[in-house]
């Protein structure tokens, strides 16, 4: 097996491309310098020339340590991650004959996977003879979708594909009312009732 190659770093040190850059060091001085001497001052202070910003004219370049530059990158990321919300599609399936208590449970679940900032998939299967009433599923599937409209907004009319009909809910974007700050005690010994 033949021995592993350094992986090169792009846009550090010797690796940058560009003829000049803008160089900024630990001190605040910025300078255009030719890369090359941009390179060896950095390396003087005992620090790595990075591209910054490889699109700016010309492009920005900083003196810094690779690794604590590593790590903070990576930092930002993680956190990136941490903040954004993946939103799931979650599925419930409905019979056309669906009874009463069924249909409550499963709203209840709709709403919450709603609350949740989740899309809503409701599904009616029609199994053997059952799609002879295709009517019978939309009209359920029409009643979902106005039973949530205060939790979701729905994304078109109900659909047949095959032996399935389905409806599509995203959740309403709601702007959250400010807290109401605590009342402060009153003098009248606290029974709320104007005294006479």
């Amino acid at each position: 097996m033949p021995p592993r190659r350094p992986r090169i770093r792009e846009n550090v040190n010797e690796a940058i491309r560009a003829r000049e850059v803008r160089a900024v060091f630990p001190d605040g001085s910025v300078e255009i310098l030719p890369t090359l001497v941009a390179v060896r001052k950095a390396k003087d202070l005992g620090l790595d020339l990075i591209v910054v910003s490889p699109t700016a004219e010309p492009p920005v370049a900083k003196a810094m340590d690779y690794g604590q530059w590593q790590y903070e990158n990576k930092k930002k990321q993680h956190e990136a991650k941490r903040k954004q919300h993946i939103i799931l599609v979650k599925e419930l399936k409905f019979r056309p004959n669906t009874d009463d208590h069924d249909y409550e449970f499963k709203m209840k679940h709709a709403i919450r996977f709603l609350g949740e900032g989740n899309r809503v998939k409701a599904v009616v299967q029609f199994r053997g003879r059952e799609i002879a009433h295709v009517d019978l599923g939309k009209k359920l599937l029409i009643r979902f979708s106005e039973d949530l409209k205060e939790y979701g907004t729905v994304e078109g009319q109900p659909r047949l594909e095959g032996r399935n009909a389905h409806v599509m809910l995203s959740p309403i974007k709601v702007a959250h009312p400010p807290k109401e700050k605590p009342k402060g005690g009153s003098d009248d010994g606290g029974s709320g009732e104007p005294t006479a």
